[in-house]
Parts: structure tokens; sequence; C-alpha cells
């Protein structure tokens, strides 16, 4: 067993509702926070600071805070390296793209009155908003499969704080390097119990990182979306702007903070526009009306994966686009 990766008793798990409630959560302070200021003429003196808001909204969710807390102490080098060698050492389950829509759709039971949106509608409402808007096939295919990093849930996480949350450098390429944590980084206080915090090296500025490395280059805190990314970049066809979706989408304080440009080479400028692109239909779809099971020929996925009058149109046109850019059919998870 690595080092750092799970504990000679590993703690209790929360349940799939709890994960998708913290993540829900999670997503509103991002909404809030990715809001523009209101003008004088439309804001009250309350609410014409999107950062005073921010504050809080999480003074009145002890469970976002609690978890920022958990993710700052724990995600250190020592345990990213391990979540990594961990990675590259098993393979967790070999499935296909809808296979494992299906398999995240069952993180929450949707018999569950307080569940309004299941996984498969969350990933398809993306989608649809994006072929709405006449976005090229690999962006739609990429909003269709962008949380099923959330299958990390299944697969021997260790709570929520590594699974959801938002992304941030967490150290560098070998053990021996590292960069300081950004106090742009949302609660960025909490890093003070973090071991690299203090260390000589990691807790540098620039640490081992020349300037101008490139983001490639940096080790990024390990949860969903840095899980799906190592998944589908070498099982996929999908071009450098669409792993940079999967892979940056969460990094608020890179994309909307402008932390950590020193880092930053020419391509990931354009990197950059693209996850800036992606991230409204992401955070603003949810708040679109749910996919209409009956308008998309969609029935149960996760059951019989019956079909309604028509023929089944959303699920061949999604089958068809995930065959397209998944040649491989079976993945590796």
């Amino acid at each position: 067993m690595a080092p750092g990766l799970t504990s000679a008793t590993p703690p209790p798990l929360s349940s799939g509702r709890e994960l998708e409630d913290i993540s829900d959560q999670i997503d509103a302070i991002n909404v809030l926070l990715s809001s523009p200021t209101p003008t004088a003429t439309t804001a009250t003196t309350e609410d014409s600071n999107p950062k005073s808001n921010f504050r809080q909204y999480v003074s009145a969710s002890p469970q976002v805070k609690a978890l920022y807390r958990e993710q700052h102490e724990k995600q250190t080098v020592e345990y990213n390296l391990a979540a990594r060698k961990a990675f590259h050492s098993n393979v967790r389950a070999r499935m296909g793209i809808w296979e494992a829509m299906e398999k995240l759709n069952t993180l929450i039971d949707e018999s569950d009155p307080d569940t309004s949106l299941s996984q498969i509608q969350h990933l398809l409402q993306t989608a649809e908003a994006m072929r709405r808007d006449g976005k090229p096939k690999w962006m739609q295919v990429t909003g269709l499969i962008h949380d099923l990093g959330k299958l990390l849930f299944f697969f021997g996480a260790q709570g929520q704080w590594d699974v959801v949350g938002d992304t941030f450098p967490g150290g560098p390429c070998s053990p021996l390097l590292g960069c300081a944590f950004d106090p742009r980084i949302i609660l960025s206080e909490s890093f003070s119990q973090n071991p690299d915090s203090k260390h000589p090296i990691y807790s540098t500025e620039m640490g081992i990182y020349a300037p101008h490395c490139g983001l490639d280059n940096l080790l990024l805190s390990w949860g969903h979306d840095e899980y799906l990314y190592h998944v589908v970049k070498d099982q996929s066809s999908l071009p450098d702007e669409a792993l940079a979706m999967i892979r940056y989408h969460s990094f608020y304080p890179w994309h909307r903070e402008g932390a950590y440009r020193r880092f930053m080479n020419q391509k990931d400028w354009q990197m950059l526009e693209a996850v800036k692109e992606f991230n409204p239909y992401d955070l603003y779809s949810k708040s679109d009306a749910p996919p209409v099971v009956g308008e998309l020929k969609v029935v149960s996925f996760m059951t019989d994966h019956s079909l309604t009058g028509g023929g089944g149109c959303a699920q061949s046109y999604y089958i068809e686009l995930i065959d397209e850019f998944f040649p491989k059919k079976v993945l590796d998870w």
C-alpha cells in the first residue's frame, strides 16, 4: 500500500447523497463568486460585494467549511504522489463511457424526494446546452463526461475531501519539490495545518518550478477532475482544449482569480480561454429546466434502459458522439 494514501483503518465514507449535497453547495459558492458585481442601480448595500456574500454563505454552511479545512490539511505532496502511484498501479474497473454514466447515476437514490436532478440529467443538461449553442462535438462530449471523475467515490476515496472541492497546485512532480499555497484559494487560512506549508522548499513562491514552466508540469490536488483527466488523456481522441476543460474547470484560483500566472506558458493562455468558455455550462446550466425525459426519449438508465417511442434519439446521438471520441470503447478506470 502506498504511504499516505490510506490509513490502517480508513474513516467511514459519507453517503453518495452527502457527497452530492456538498458538491452542490460548492457549486453554489462558485456561482456566487463567478457572478459579476451588481451595479449601483441594482444592488443593495448588503449584496454589492460578492466576496462578502461568500463569507456569509460559508458561515451558514459548516459542511463546506469543514470540507475545505479537511481538504487543505490533507492534500499534501506525499498524499498526491501516493494517489498517482495507486492510479497507475491498479485498474479499478473496465467500462465504457455510457456504462460509467450509469454507475455514477447510482451515487444518489433517485427515490430520494430531496433529489431534484440525477447525475445523468446534469451531464445531459450540460451537453444539451452546448449542443443548443452550436458548440463543437468534442466540447459536447466533454460536457457529457465532465463529472465522471466522481466515480472515485466508489474506488477507494478516503472521504469527500479527495473527490470534490476546488483544485489547487499541491506540490511538484517529484517528492523533493513543491510551491506555496496561494492566498486566493478559498479558505486559504486552513492551509496552516498542512505540513507542506512549513516545508523549506514547498512553502516558497516558486518552489521547484521555473517561471512559465507550464501548468502541465504542476501537481494539482487529487480529486474528481484530476482523476478523470488521467483516465481519458490517453484513452480518447479529445483535443487539448477538452482535456484542459476537464482538468482545470475546478481550478478557480487560476481561471477566476488570476493566480499562478507565473507558471503559465503560451499554450496555457489558450487553454485558459477554453476553460472560461466551458465553466458557465457547468455552473449555470443547473439553473435551466432539467432535461425532460419524454423529450429526450430516454427513460430509466439505471434499470432496464427502456426507451420511449421515437427510437431513443438522444441516447443514440450521444452514443455516436462517445464512439467518435472514445474509439477504445471500454476504458480502464
